[in-house]
C-alpha cells in the first residue's frame, strides 16, 4: 500500500505519525512512479490511496495521471483506491470533533492553504459542519495563507468569544497562536481510525479489480473536472457537483447522519457566524465516532 500526500498533509509529512510503518508515503509524481515500479519489479501488487480529506480533487487526478505512465505489465498489478475521504466525510469528522469542544467557545477551522478553490471549499465545509452544531461562532483560518490562524483567533475574540478552539480540517496540526485565549481541539481521526479507513479503501479497490476488472484510474482522472472558476454554483449544470465518488448511503448510515445537501451554497472568505434558527428537536445527533 502506498499513500499519496498533497497540501492537506504537507506533502505527506503530517501522515508519518498516523500510518502503520508498512504503509509507504510519497508526494506523488516521480516519487510515486519510481516506488510503484520498484514494487512491481519485486512481484508485489500495489494499491495506491490518495490521502485527500475532500479538498484536493487535483491530487486524485494527478495520481491517476502518474499511474498512466506505468507499462501494461506494471499496471496489471496496480490499483488506485478511492480517495481517503470526501467533503461529506470531512463534514462528519469535523462535526464529531466540534462536539467535543466547549459549547461557549468559538471554533476556528484550520487547514493548509491550497489553491483559491480548495480554500473556498474549506469555507463551505465549515459552514456545513456548523449547521446543526451548538457553537455560535465558527471561523476559518488558512495555515500559510490569509487569514492566518493568529488572525482567526483575534477575529473570534473581537466577536466576543472568551476562548477559541482550533479544529484541524486537515492532517496538519496548527500551532496555537495565543495559548492564553486559544487551544487545540480534537484531531479528526485517531491513528487506529485512520488505518481502519485505509483498510476499507484498499479492500474495496481490490474487490473492484477482482469483480469488475476496474483499476480505479478512469473515475480518478475525472475527479478534478470543473474544479475551477467555471464550476460556479451561480449557473446550473446537468452533471453532479461531487468531486470523485460521493459518500455512499452506507457511509452516511455509519455516521448516523444525513448526507449534506449536494447544492449547499459556497461562502466567500469572511466571517461565518452561526444564526440559531433551527428547532432543537430537528437537530440530528452529532457524530460520536470517526469511521469510514
Amino acid at each position: 500500500m502506498v499513500a499519496v500526500g498533497g497540501h492537506e498533509s504537507d506533502g505527506g509529512q503530517a501522515l508519518r505519525g498516523l500510518l502503520d510503518p508498512q504503509v509507504h508515503t510519497v508526494t506523488g509524481g516521480r516519487g510515486l512512479l519510481r516506488w510503484v515500479r520498484e514494487a512491481r519489479g519485486r512481484g508485489e501488487r500495489v494499491c495506491v490511496v490518495p490521502m485527500t480529506l475532500g479538498r484536493d480533487a487535483e491530487l486524485v487526478a494527478d495520481t491517476a495521471r502518474t499511474l498512466l505512465g506505468l507499462s501494461p505489465d506494471e499496471r496489471s498489478g496496480t490499483v488506485l483506491a478511492e480517495p481517503f475521504g470526501t467533503a461529506g466525510h470531512l463534514v462528519g469528522w469535523l462535526r464529531a470533533a466540534a462536539a467535543k469542544a466547549p459549547a461557549e467557545a468559538a471554533l476556528l477551522v484550520t487547514a493548509p492553504s491550497g489553491d483559491p478553490f480548495d480554500d473556498a471549499e474549506l469555507y463551505r465545509i465549515a459552514r456545513l459542519a456548523r449547521q446543526y452544531g451548538r457553537h455560535r461562532t465558527v471561523e476559518v483560518a488558512l495555515i500559510g495563507g490569509d487569514p492566518a490562524p493568529a488572525d482567526g483567533v483575534r477575529r473570534c475574540l473581537a466577536l466576543g468569544a472568551e476562548r477559541v478552539v482550533l479544529l484541524p480540517a486537515s492532517w496538519v496540526t496548527p500551532e496555537v497562536p495565543d495559548p492564553e485565549h486559544s487551544e487545540l481541539g480534537q484531531a479528526l481521526l485517531s491513528p487506529a481510525a485512520v488505518m481502519g479507513v485505509l483498510d476499507a479503501r484498499v479492500r474495496q479497490a481490490w474487490r473492484m479489480l477482482d469483480e469488475r476488472g476496474a483499476d480505479g484510474l478512469a473515475p480518478a482522472l475525472a475527479a478534478a473536472h470543473g474544479h475551477d472558476h467555471s464550476h460556479s454554483h451561480s449557473h446550473s449544470h446537468s452533471h453532479s457537483h461531487a468531486h470523485g465518488d460521493p459518500p455512499s448511503e452506507a457511509d452516511h448510515a455509519r455516521y448516523g447522519d444525513p448526507p449534506p445537501r449536494e447544492h449547499a451554497p459556497h461562502f466567500p472568505p469572511g466571517r461565518i457566524q452561526a444564526a440559531s434558527h433551527h428547532r432543537a428537536d430537528a437537530r440530528p445527533a452529532l457524530v460520536s465516532r470517526s469511521i469510514p
